[in-house]
């Protein structure tokens, strides 16, 4: 006699989570174990977890044939996540569980002892099992917290530490308390240390930084060795405008999915600053792997990447950043599959003028012969300079501006701008009917929407077709001066006004911005 029984649960594929069937099968018969469905490697070995643990619990599987399907059959699944549903589908048919567990998903890896450990893409897997109708949600103890910022209205996740509490559980003898309905709106912010004030001098390197954070463009930030470049791209994250409930949640899942989060961190508020050294590999860079796992620039995703001395960086790993920066998304081909992440992030370079760091420096220490200069100049090619919207000098600072006690502008108020002026650029996005306008930034205006929202008037366009013959512009550098401009004029709007004209909000791109934006530009004509 055959009995037949089904379980659900998740498994992911890159960030997001998708439902996995369980269906089980247990016959008389000699004792056997048999899983299929395209299982990897860590699947195939979880008979020997499954049944230990069970025994460890008290519930022993009885001895027979039982078969396992993953459905849908034709995806390959990967990791452990499934064992705590193949173990809930088999005590269905043993007679262990009674109830209907049609509306659950059950997440989770078993220990020997009987214990439930967890694992790595829990919020994934939870907003999967969400968004396909099951309201009960079980995963380990140690990721409730990451998993609850899924839960809403009509839907319970619940902690398991171990076999023999779900089983309790499920039979009514020792309820699991779920966990909270909206747990998001009981975190804060952590107070960060790090502040705008803190820096010294370097206004114009302040005042571009203010700048990129208010339409989401790359920086380049050259000068020598202690000049600030470090100190100001660590604070750029102060500055940022706040993430929405959606972009902390994109986030989150994959940090998830890297295993980054903790107890202490079960969700990611602030604004990611990854800073990888480097000697970093392109795997390490944009993802990869056996299993394909996200790399920095998505761990980044919603913040910034921040690639200290750029020109030492592997060719080939800078060169791999060319179609994230465009394209906002990395996908990574392997045997396993194809995964694609999100990696939606400002990149923050710092470098010195030349290998000793004191090239044009006023000092006069640089020991550079012209030839070496070029050659380390020469490790940044021209279409990684090109997707650079702005590129600041910080000179050495002076003895009476490191002595300087004025109180500098705080973090807070440049954000105050920053969020006005992010607020102006969403405005327009939304009137021009563009259907994600709120995740929208100037940095990332299409064709089309620099026609619209940056048309030069008659004064423009000289100025424009000057710096063009005069610099030698790629027609990639000449739209990233007009989005800087726009964003020039949005953040003037914000302090000075008009908030709108001829009804553009943000007023019009005049002379005055394409110029500022312009000199941003400044330095790779003058360096490469």
């Amino acid at each position: 006699m055959t009995t037949l029984s089904t379980a659900y649960t998740a498994a992911t594929y890159g960030a997001d989570g998708y439902e996995v069937t369980v269906e089980c099968s247990a016959r008389r018969g000699l004792p056997s174990f048999e899983i299929v469905g395209l299982p990897d490697a860590a699947i195939r070995e979880s008979e020997n977890r499954i049944f230990t643990g069970s025994e460890s619990s008290g519930f022993p599987i009885p001895s027979a044939a039982i078969s396992i399907n993953l459905a849908p059959a034709d995806k390959r699944k990967e990791g452990t996540a499934i064992e705590l549903a193949v173990l809930v589908a088999i005590y269905r048919c043993c007679g262990f569980i009674h109830v209907n567990t049609e509306d659950m998903c059950f997440i989770g890896e078993i220990s020997f002892s009987g214990e439930v450990r967890p694992v790595r893409g829990a919020l994934g897997m939870t907003i999967a099992a969400i968004q396909s109708g099951r309201v009960e949600i079980f995963v380990p103890r140690e990721n409730l917290r990451e998993a609850s910022v899924a839960c809403r209205e009509g839907v319970s996740i619940y902690g398991v530490d171990s076999i023999r509490s779900l089983v309790e559980h499920l039979a009514g003898r020792a309820p699991i308390k779920p966990a909270e309905t909206n747990p998001y709106a009981a975190l804060a912010d952590r107070p960060s240390s790090l502040d705008f004030s803190q820096v010294k001098g370097q206004y114009r390197a302040k005042r571009a930084m203010e700048v990129a954070a208010a339409g989401g463009h790359n920086v380049l930030l050259i000068g020598p060795p202690g000049s600030g470049k470090s100190m100001l791209a660590k604070r750029l994250p102060t500055i940022l405008p706040r993430m929405s409930y959606e972009e902390a949640l994109d986030t989150t899942k994959i940090w998830s999915c890297a295993g980054m989060l903790s107890e202490e961190i079960p969700f990611v508020l602030e604004r990611p600053f990854r800073s990888p050294h480097h000697s970093l590999s392109t795997a390490a860079l944009v993802g990869g792997g056996k299993i394909p796992m996200p790399g920095e620039i998505s761990l980044s995703h919603n913040g910034v990447l921040f690639l200290d001395e750029f020109p030492e960086f592997a060719k080939d790993a800078l060169e791999s950043l060319r179609q994230p920066i465009e394209d906002k998304v990395v996908t990574i081909t392997r045997a396993a599959g194809r995964v694609t992440y999100p990696s939606s992030f400002m990149m923050v370079c710092a470098m010195n003028p030349c290998k000793c760091g004191y090239y044009g420096s006023r000092t006069g220490k640089c020991t550079c012969k012209p030839a070496d200069i070029k050659a380390y100049l020469a490790k940044i090619s021209g279409p990684m300079l090109d997707r650079i919207d702005i590129q600041v000098e910080m000179p050495e600072l002076s003895f009476n501006e490191l002595t300087d006690m004025r109180p500098a502008e705080s973090s807070s108020a440049i954000r105050e701008r920053v969020e006005a002026a992010r607020d102006l650029s969403r405005e327009r996005f939304r009137a021009a009917g563009i259907s994600d306008w709120s995740s929208r930034s100037n940095a990332l205006m299409e064709t089309d929407e620099l026609r619209q929202f940056c048309a030069l008037d008659e004064e423009g366009v000289r100025v424009m077709e000057d710096v063009f013959t005069r610099t030698n512009l790629s027609a990639r550098a000449y739209d990233r001066i007009l989005r800087v401009a726009r964003t020039l004029a949005d953040l003037e709007a914000v302090t000075r006004g008009p908030w709108e004209e001829d009804g553009m909000p943000g007023g019009r791109v005049k002379k005055r911005h394409l110029m500022e934006a312009a000199q941003m530009r400044a330095m790779d004509r003058k360096y490469w």
